[in-house]
């Protein structure tokens, strides 16, 4: 007799940087995630650096004062930051990829939360990292491009200087702050102080100290849920 046993695919282990802080975020894309945890990846940095044309499509960028900035990882020697990681199964892979549009996907190894040097990776996951203007329209065209980033006053994602006073959504910004402080004290310090600006220099701990009004100011009523940390 033939063997009928089903295969089982490999659950795929995600990494979280920013709205992913939040398991309940994390649950809208991947309702069935499991062993939702906390882990610490190596020789990367969190930045604001490019924008997002879900912030303009929802009404919570502001494109006057620069404020539409989501989050990427990029590779950077010496620097570390603070995650969240948990598996999924591959079937929510699809939704994810539409998620999370603009990255490249990059499979880092992430370790535990001790502070040692080069503490052994536990896994490996997927994690949002910089990309290319170039890279997104040959993965899903020229027209997307256009419509959902110049028809929304963007002209482009990824091409900001460290000096172009681009800075971070404030209403995502808010809810991936308490998302990080909802996962512990670890967590939250790190989202402070190991996320910068586009200038590479300036925390976030820095800026809100510059802008509380960031964090005084709630999400519009029909978004309260989605960005509530």
């Amino acid at each position: 007799m033939g063997d009928h046993s089903a295969v089982v695919p490999a659950p795929v282990t995600i990494v979280g940087l920013g709205s992913l802080l939040s398991e309940r975020s994390s649950r809208t894309t991947f309702p069935n995630l499991e062993n939702f945890r906390l882990g610490r990846v190596h020789g990367y940095r969190r930045v604001f650096a490019h924008s997002a044309a879900i912030f303009v499509e929802r009404g919570i960028a502001d494109l006057e004062s620069l404020q539409f900035c989501s989050l990427s990882a990029e590779p950077c020697e010496g620097a570390s930051f603070v995650c969240t990681v948990f598996e999924v199964e591959d079937e929510g892979m699809e939704r994810f990829r539409e998620r999370e549009e603009e990255f490249e996907l990059v499979n880092v190894p992430v370790s535990p939360l001790e502070a040692a040097p080069s503490p052994p990776p536990t896994c490996h996951g997927l994690l949002c990292c910089r990309s290319s203007d170039e890279a997104y329209i040959r993965t899903w065209g020229e027209e997307r491009f256009t419509r959902k980033w110049r028809d929304n006053g963007l002209e482009t994602i990824w091409n900001y200087t460290p000096d172009s006073g681009v800075r971070p959504c404030a209403v995502y910004l808010r809810h991936c702050v308490l998302a990080a402080e909802r996962m512990g004290a670890a967590c939250y310090a790190s989202f402070l102080d190991d996320t910068y600006l586009v200038d590479r220099s300036t925390t976030i701990r820095q800026y809100l100290a510059q802008h509380p009004e960031v964090m005084s100011t709630p999400p519009p009523p029909a978004l309260a849920e989605r960005y509530g940390g």
